[in-house]
């Protein structure tokens, strides 16, 4: 994509959903990418290598998996070996650098698609480290794997999740014909009692917490924001990886953080 073009997309998802705000809120902290270069190291860090869920790509800090330009971060996966993985790309992450608790998360992105394609937005509980997974609690705000391209998922992982996944409700799904083709807006409202999460302003998921059920509800303490493009894994690589639709770029217009 031309850069001239880009920026064109960039500034189009700011302005027709600017007035479609809640009123209520208020902005606390933004990352509107205005700079060039790699992802502002006081807000970004980044997952190194092989982390997770079987994937096939190693992640790396190199600029040419994550790099900011013409107002969008871009995070691109390539085919190309590095030791034993035949694909890189980038997972950057606010973990102990900006945190939330609460309020409204939302990101303007433009996926990616293509089978073996596997971006997300997501967060995981501050004290993943002490307490591991699922007990730190996940907030998935958007998944989509490129074999199902038009299909954007929210979903909630727990302890209670894990043991019983069928118990509550806890994942939603929604089609968007221009999934990978123009930008959206990906959210979770994040309240005391629930976890709304939105696409587009549509709710698409509500996932409340319930006394009876303790350990469905991790949510009571901070979290950290990745952003990442995956290949292949348990999911997103389930029925293959098409080596045609590298390089693959996943665009960022903005992260936003309301109270």
């Amino acid at each position: 994509m031309k850069p001239f073009i880009l920026l064109l997309f960039c500034t189009i998802c700011l302005l027709p959903l600017q007035a479609q705000y809640n009123q209520q809120l208020k902005l606390a902290w933004s990352e509107e990418f205005n700079y060039e270069g790699l992802p502002n190291p006081a807000v970004w860090d980044y997952e190194t290598g092989y982390i997770r869920n079987h994937e096939a790509q190693y992640y790396t800090r190199n600029k040419k998996n994550a790099y900011v330009s013409n107002g969008c971060l871009v995070i691109t996966a390539h085919k190309e070996k590095v030791d034993t993985f035949s694909y890189t790309s980038a997972s950057i992450n606010t973990l102990g650098k900006m945190e939330f608790f609460r309020g409204r998360i939302e990101v303007c992105a433009k996926i990616p698609t293509g089978k073996g394609s596997w971006p997300a937005i997501w967060m995981m509980g501050t004290d993943r480290s002490t307490v591991g997974w699922p007990e730190c609690g996940e907030i998935d705000i958007m998944e989509n794997v490129g074999y199902d391209p038009l299909r954007i998922h929210a979903t909630v992982h727990t302890p209670g999740s894990k043991r019983d996944p069928e118990a509550v409700i806890r994942s939603n799904s929604v089609k968007l014909n221009d999934a990978f083709s123009a930008f959206h807006v990906f959210a979770v409202e994040w309240y005391a009692d629930r976890l709304d999460f939105f696409v587009d302003e549509k709710l698409i998921l509500s996932y409340r917490k319930d006394d009876q059920l303790p350990e469905y509800w991790r949510f009571d303490k901070p979290h950290y924001l990745l952003l990442n493009l995956a290949v292949g894994g348990a999911w997103g690589g389930s029925q293959g990886i098409d080596n045609s639709i590298f390089p693959l770029k996943y665009y960022v217009d903005w992260v936003r953080y309301y109270n």
